[in-house]
């Protein structure tokens, strides 16, 4: 049984961390899954970094960011032997809900090139492709 939860830092960091590595792909770790930035992500939106637990074990993950206007997600993954178990519907069924709970009217995620085959889980769950904008990103620090 998978349950669902919030991420609690800095005791669920170690396997967080783990499970992003070991994402075969899809998930970029970046200067901003550092500790000292998680820990500013989880004092902003704790309720929206949610774990999937398996007896005890974290065995999925998802970010959900929101400014006041767009939400944004990032690092839906699921560990290799979770997939295809509903997991990754379930981490996304509840970001999204707590998304419109704040007032979101409108989501966005990126799908990384190496991760096409995940744009099929996307569509079955409502998401669609938006060919009228292109990303732009600039580190800052």
């Amino acid at each position: 049984m998978t349950s669902i939860r919030e991420f609690h830092y800095p005791q669920d960091y170690p396997a967080i961390r783990e499970l992003w590595e070991n994402m075969e792909k899809g998930v970029h770790i970046g200067r901003s899954d550092a500790p000292d930035e998680i820990a500013k992500k989880t004092a902003r939106d704790p309720d929206l970094f949610l774990v999937a637990e398996a007896d005890g074990r974290i065995v999925g993950s998802v970010i959900g960011g929101f400014d006041g206007r767009r939400g944004l997600l990032y690092h839906l993954a699921v560990a290799k032997d979770f997939r295809r178990l509903g997991v990754g519907s379930q981490l996304l069924d509840e970001v999204e809900a707590r998304l419109r709970d704040k007032g979101c009217l409108k989501c966005y995620l990126m799908v990384t090139l190496d991760n096409p085959e995940v744009e099929r889980f996307y569509r079955k769950r409502g998401w669609h492709f938006m060919d009228y904008v292109r990303p732009f990103g600039k580190e800052l620090g």
